[in-house]
């Protein structure tokens, strides 16, 4: 059978490739910035002010810094725990915290995704979609031969189409349908841009439903979401959605594609891939507690590494 020629022109790669191949470098200082040694005492004080109980001995910087070494390179809390007992040596501070120490002040460590966002934008043009991370990656072959449906985590996201960050996330069980997570994404990625405002949504076919695109045309923004080819131009409860399809049948997809930029929307699908190359298709976690966290932690470290 012969293949179909692929409509449309190849995209053009305008990157300055300099400039992208320093920016990878410098993510690699990400991995040994000891910035927090400077704030480590002012930190610590505090932290420590008016608290009672306990004094803590590590500040949330240098939390922050080794949670990141964790998720990263996937290192035991016994590994972290020599690793840092080796570069105390050679940073002339006691760093050395057990590993009982690293894993509760990890497993209670919280990374707001909006501090990691940068703020200063206008009118944004967001992506939204989904995509499963794997439990574990142990015993494919027993679950396969006995039938064992182990489920995986749904992750649901709104990325900044230009800048690549990571807007809004929502963590949930493979039963959680797109389009319900939908509009909850959409409101919390405009509280995280309080300078900012979202103009357009880029989405696939799965959020084609009339109360989406209710919900959109009354937060004002543009729906470029790709609607079924057979759709009916009638209203049906929607007459945004109607104008919509009436658009997208009588200039055709191709038309429409181009457009609306609608193959921009990849866009996601390529955070969604580094994501996953950085730091892994599965969780480590056994918990459904410790994987969700493990899961937002990883997001909000994905964006401070690529604006750092």
């Amino acid at each position: 059978m012969a293949k179909s020629k692929r409509w449309g022109k190849p995209c053009a790669d305008k990157r300055n490739w300099s400039e992208y191949n320093e920016h990878l470098v410098i993510r690699g200082e990400f991995y040994l910035s000891l910035d927090f040694l400077a704030k480590w005492d002012s930190e610590l004080l505090k932290m420590n002010t008016d608290k009672r109980g306990r004094r803590y001995q590590y500040p949330l910087l240098f939390i922050q810094w080794i949670a990141a070494i964790h998720v990263i390179f996937s290192l035991p809390y016994r590994q972290m725990e020599g690793f840092l007992r080796k570069l105390s040596q050679f940073v002339n501070k006691d760093l050395g915290a057990d590993y009982t120490t690293l894993f509760r002040r990890i497993s209670a460590f919280e990374l707001p995704l909006i501090d990691t966002i940068e703020q200063s934008r206008g009118d944004v043009i967001v992506a939204i979609d989904s995509t499963g991370i794997k439990v574990t990656n142990r015993g494919e072959w027993m679950r396969e031969k006995w039938r064992i449906h182990r489920g995986w985590i749904k992750v649901h996201a709104v990325i900044d189409r230009k800048t690549k960050e990571i807007l809004a996330l929502e963590i949930t069980d493979e039963s959680v349908q797109d389009e319900a997570t939908c509009i909850p994404l959409v409101d919390a990625a405009r509280d995280a841009l309080p300078s900012g405002h979202i103009c357009e949504i880029l989405g696939d076919g799965a959020y084609d439903r009339n109360e989406i695109f209710n919900d959109l045309e009354k937060r004002e923004i543009t729906s470029t979401i790709k609607v079924r080819s057979n759709a009916s131009r009638q209203s049906h409860g929607s007459p945004y959605r109607a104008e919509c399809v009436r658009e997208r049948q009588d200039f055709g997809y191709e038309k429409w594609s181009k457009d609306h930029n609608y193959g921009s929307r990849w866009a996601i699908e390529g955070v969604f891939s580094a994501m996953k190359r950085i730091f892994g298709e599965t969780v480590r976690a056994t918990s459904t507690a410790g994987m969700f966290h493990e899961i937002k932690l990883k997001f909000s470290l994905y964006n401070a590494l690529i604006n750092c």
